[in-house]
C-alpha cells in the first residue's frame, strides 16, 4: 500500500498562528482567525485529500495558562487532549519568542510519542532566514523534535513543503473520512464561527472573549439559506457595544458574515441576528454543554 493518512495535531500557545497554518495547508478558509488570543475554542478537523493521501489536520485552541472561567478550562483540555490519539504533531511556535505558555505546551509534547515537527511561524519578520538560526539552538537544548520546520505560514512555498515533511511521517493507511469530506463538523458550526470571527475581529478592543454564537434557524428555502444566529454576552453594557450606534455595528457585523458564509456555502443567504446578555454563561458548565462546549 502506498496511500498514506492520518490525523496530524497543529498545537501551540495562543495567538502563534495555528489556525492560519492550518487553512494555508488545507487551501481554504475553515478556521476561524483574529488577532485576539484563544480565537480558536474547538478542536477542528481539516482534511486534504488527494489520490495519495489524506492528511486529517487537528486545528486546536491555544494551550495557555490559568483556567479562569469553565470555557478556559474547556479549551485547554480540548488543546491537551488532542495530542492523544494522533499521528504527527505539529507543534507551532514564533520566531524569536519563547514565553511561559510555550513552556506549558513543551510539557505535553515532551510526553508524546509520535513524530514532532517543531514549526518556527513568522520567520518573515526576522531580518534575514539565516537569523533564526541562534532562536533553533536555544530550543534545540530545551527540546529535540525529530524535525525542526522554518516557515511563514501565509507562504505557499512554505507550506507545500511542510506538506511534503508530513508525507515522510504519516503512516500508511486508507482513508479516514470520505473523500469529498473537507471537515467532520456540520455547516452550522462553521456559520456560527464565521459570525464569531467578523465579532471578534470588529470588537477584539472593546468585547475580547465573553460572547459565542448560536444558531437557532437554519433552513435551505429553494437556493437560499435562512439563517437566524443568537449573539450572547454576559452583560447589558456588551449588547449596545454589539448593536453598535443604531445598529451599525450589527449591520456590519452582519453584511461581513454573510458574504463569508456564502463563499463558504457557495449559495445566498439571508442572515438575521440578534443579541441576547445570558449572565454568566462562559462559566457555567451546563451552559457551556448546552452552546456545544462539550
Amino acid at each position: 500500500m502506498n496511500h498514506k493518512a492520518g490525523f496530524i495535531a497543529v498545537v501551540g500557545r495562543p495567538n502563534v498562528g495555528k489556525s492560519t497554518l492550518t487553512n494555508e495547508l488545507i487551501g481554504q478558509k475553515l478556521s476561524i482567525t483574529s488577532h485576539r488570543p484563544q480565537t480558536t475554542r474547538h478542536r477542528i478537523h481539516a482534511i486534504d485529500t488527494s489520490d495519495d493521501y489524506q492528511m486529517v489536520f487537528v486545528d486546536t485552541p491555544g494551550m495557555h495558562i490559568g483556567n479562569a472561567k469553565a470555557i478556559n478550562a474547556y479549551m485547554n483540555r480540548t488543546a491537551s487532549a488532542s495530542i492523544n490519539d494522533v499521528d504527527i504533531i505539529l507543534w507551532l511556535i514564533e520566531a524569536g519568542k519563547w514565553t511561559k505558555e510555550d513552556a506549558r505546551v513543551l510539557e505535553h509534547v515532551s510526553r508524546a510519542e509520535v513524530p514532532v515537527i517543531l514549526c518556527v511561524n513568522k520567520i518573515d519578520k526576522l531580518k534575514s532566514k539565516q537569523a533564526v538560526l541562534p532562536f533553533l539552538e536555544k530550543i534545540g537544548q530545551k527540546y529535540q523534535p525529530n524535525d525542526f520546520f522554518p516557515l511563514s505560514a501565509f507562504k505557499k512555498p512554505d507550506t507545500q513543503a511542510l506538506r511534503t515533511l508530513i508525507l515522510k511521517y504519516l503512516p500508511e493507511q486508507d482513508n479516514i473520512f470520505d473523500p469529498d469530506y473537507v471537515t467532520d463538523r456540520s455547516e452550522k458550526f462553521i456559520v456560527a464561527e464565521f459570525i464569531r470571527e467578523k465579532l471578534m475581529r470588529h470588537l477584539e478592543d472593546e468585547l475580547p472573549y465573553d460572547l459565542t454564537v448560536e444558531i437557532e434557524q437554519y433552513e435551505l428555502d429553494g437556493t437560499m439559506q435562512r439563517i437566524s444566529a443568537r449573539i450572547l454576552v454576559e452583560k447589558a453594557s456588551q449588547k449596545n457595544i454589539v448593536i453598535g450606534n443604531k445598529g451599525d455595528m450589527l449591520k456590519l457585523i452582519g453584511t461581513e458574515a454573510r458574504k463569508s458564509i456564502e463563499g463558504f456555502l457557495g449559495r445566498k443567504v439571508f442572515l438575521k441576528l440578534w443579541v441576547k446578555v445570558s449572565t454568566g454563561w462562559s462559566d457555567d458548565k451546563r451552559a457551556l454543554a448546552s452552546l456545544g462546549y462539550d
